[in-house]
């Protein structure tokens, strides 16, 4: 269930007082969360925005009572060895949590929570510009102008691209993200299509405008087909080879995910071999990517550095609930995010 953000706010920073526990934020993040923390906490903040090392992490993780994390920082069982018994949570700067270890964390009685929600609609913005942009060739079309080559004024064939309004929009994995792109994707009277794990309640659907398909003919049937799916170990190259040559050649696949959902060298194959029209991708296997990858060098794609969730607003409000979070739960009480619920028994 959605919790508006305005009620989370009013979780109250005073739940308990405490002598200053020690606790590290991998890297700077807005400056809200840690401006809350510092009140309570003995904070060991990493000196760069970059993620640290795990040779750095081991080190700055003695015997600290909460982890502030970001997805780019693996928390596995090294690191929870290296703080030691004290550590009670691991709270990540993010709405995807499979760079921990959750298992191991929960075997240690170790909290692990997320920011939950509240970047679906920052992302879905970015979604949306992705379709736009890869299918109406907006970047082609700016670096056109500003590498002087427009020269004729307005032609016939210029640019010619695709149609958004009116056509398929397949999405795979409706959630809050995947639901926030099907209510823009309503405002271009987008055909939308989707497929889940779980099919929603009718009420749902109808809501969204959306109709359940099988995953075949998600792939069969979409114009467009936007991941918005979690990752984990089912997922790891599920748009491969043999998805990619199901697309329609027209098609273009956006990725605001995971990037290990798609298996890049067939991507690469796809786009080269025209079996698909584009992409439009945030996220990619291995981050960062040069450009010297080969995915880089195609003219059919457009790549974004992973700012899915990368507002103003949207980070304050990220920063300011990962530090509630932990705050929370070394204050014993229940989080808003918790991914490891059945350690719920154990908090007030």
């Amino acid at each position: 269930m959605k919790i508006p953000f305005h009620t989370l706010i009013k979780v109250n920073f005073n739940i308990l007082y405490m002598d200053k526990k020690k606790i590290f934020i991998t890297r700077k993040i807005n400056s809200r969360g840690i401006e809350l923390l510092n009140k309570y906490y003995d904070v060991v903040l990493a000196n760069s925005s970059d993620s640290p090392t795990k040779k750095v992490m081991i080190k700055k993780v003695k015997n600290v009572y909460g982890i502030l994390c970001t997805l780019s920082e693996k928390i596995d069982a090294d690191i929870m060895n290296a703080a030691g018994s004290n550590l009670k949570v691991i709270s990540t700067y993010s709405t995807g949590y499979d760079h921990i270890d959750v298992c191991e964390a929960t075997k240690r009685g170790i909290y692990v929570t997320t920011t939950g929600n509240i970047l679906s609609e920052a992302t879905a913005d970015l979604t949306f510009a992705l379709i736009l942009t890869i299918s109406r060739k907006i970047l082609e079309g700016h670096l056109y102008i500003i590498e002087g080559k427009w020269k004729k004024g307005w032609t016939p064939d210029l640019f010619l691209g695709t149609n958004i309004y009116g056509s398929t929009l397949g999405i795979l994995g409706l959630g809050d993200i995947g639901s926030a792109v099907a209510k823009r994707a309503n405002g271009f009277n987008m055909n939308i299509i989707y497929n889940n794990r779980h099919r929603l309640s009718k009420s749902r659907e109808n809501k969204l405008n959306a109709t359940f398909v099988t995953f075949e003919k998600l792939l069969e049937n979409s114009d467009f087909l936007s991941i918005h799916t979690n990752f984990d170990k089912k997922n790891f190259h599920l748009i491969d080879i043999r998805e990619l040559q199901k697309m329609k050649k027209t098609s273009f696949l956006i990725n605001t995910s995971r990037g290990s959902i798609i298996n890049e060298i067939s991507l690469i194959k796809a786009l080269k071999n025209r079996w698909i029209a584009g992409a439009g991708l945030d996220v990619f296997e291995t981050e960062p990517i040069s450009n010297q990858y080969e995915l880089s060098k195609l003219k059919n794609v457009i790549l974004l550095p992973h700012i899915g969730s990368a507002t103003v607003q949207t980070r304050e409000r990220m920063s300011k609930v990962a530090a509630i979070n932990l705050h929370t739960i070394l204050s014993n009480k229940k989080p808003l995010n918790l991914v490891n619920r059945e350690l719920l028994q154990n908090l007030c």
